[in-house]
């Protein structure tokens, strides 16, 4: 089960991120989740949003470049040591994560984490054997 993250290329320059966000505010997209990566000349905005299809259409009309790829989440305990076993399950299962973020819900006593690795259908594979629950699009809302 994935989920469909959307990465938004923004320039590395005073308030393009501050643009990019007036964007969502304007056509009412929640963000669930973000992770923002830079280098000296660009950044990159990984954003989780409910319904990924009309934000990827409203940023491309306002001229940004965009690119959605499939991800997993997962739900976790909210306590210590709960990463780390995911992370464990993971290196045992030879999956390699590329990157991850987290981001909380409405739900109590858990937390979720964005994961990207090399390998999606393997990923999900290892973490389904560990009874690791993964999030569907669908669920994204009511999380």
């Amino acid at each position: 089960m994935t989920i469909n993250q959307i990465s938004i290329f923004i320039e590395n320059r005073k308030n393009a991120l501050l643009e990019l966000t007036n964007v969502l505010a304007e056509h009412k997209i929640n963000v669930r989740a973000l992770c923002l990566a830079d280098t000296s000349d660009f950044g990159i905005a990984r954003i989780i949003v409910d319904d990924p299809v009309p934000v990827q259409v409203a940023l491309e009309r306002s001229a940004y470049i965009v690119k959605t790829t499939p991800v997993i989440a997962l739900e976790i305990p909210d306590e210590a040591g709960s990463l780390n076993h995911i992370l464990q399950i993971l290196a045992d299962g030879g999956r390699n994560v590329e990157y991850m973020y987290g981001f909380t819900g409405r739900k109590t006593n858990a937390a979720f984490m964005v994961i990207r690795t090399t390998d999606v259908q393997k990923t999900e594979e290892v973490l389904a054997a560990a009874g690791i629950r993964t999030v569907s699009q669908a669920e994204v809302p009511q999380l």
